[in-house]
């Protein structure tokens, strides 16, 4: 059996940094949080993440502003957004450009575990969650 899937969560909020985590873990992936986006970017992470869940309004580097900076980069990576001020057209926008989900804080936790598993079967792994 090959390693678990990667998952990077980038969110200034601690809380939902370590909350985030506890899923993921319990679900089997591997993850690693960050910060910030720039903290993400200039990790070994960037290379090697299956899904990345991001906030959508952190200070510094916004989420769409790291979704285009991976795009810029050649990087294909799955994104997940999550925000507490939902925006109908930025949302409208990131899934247009490739997120996988736009999700309102405090999100439901079946609706982040329908978003990996199509991160998964993105990377060709299928579903295994759940």
């Amino acid at each position: 059996m090959g390693k678990a899937p990667l998952a990077s969560i980038v969110d200034d909020d601690e809380s939902v940094r370590i909350a985030t985590k506890s899923l993921l873990g319990s679900l089997g992936w591997r993850v690693h949080t960050f910060a910030s986006a720039e903290e993400f970017l200039h990790s070994p992470s960037v290379n090697d993440t299956s899904c990345l869940i991001v906030d959508m309004q952190m200070p510094g580097m916004n989420g769409i502003e790291l979704q285009r900076a991976l795009r810029n980069g050649g990087y294909t990576t799955s994104i997940v957004f999550i925000t507490a001020f939902p925006d109908e057209r930025i949302a409208a926008r990131a899934l247009r450009r490739g997120a996988l989900g736009f999700l309102t804080k405090p999100f439901d936790e079946n609706s982040l575990i329908e978003c990996l598993e199509r991160a998964l079967e993105r990377k060709g792994r299928g579903p295994t969650l759940r």
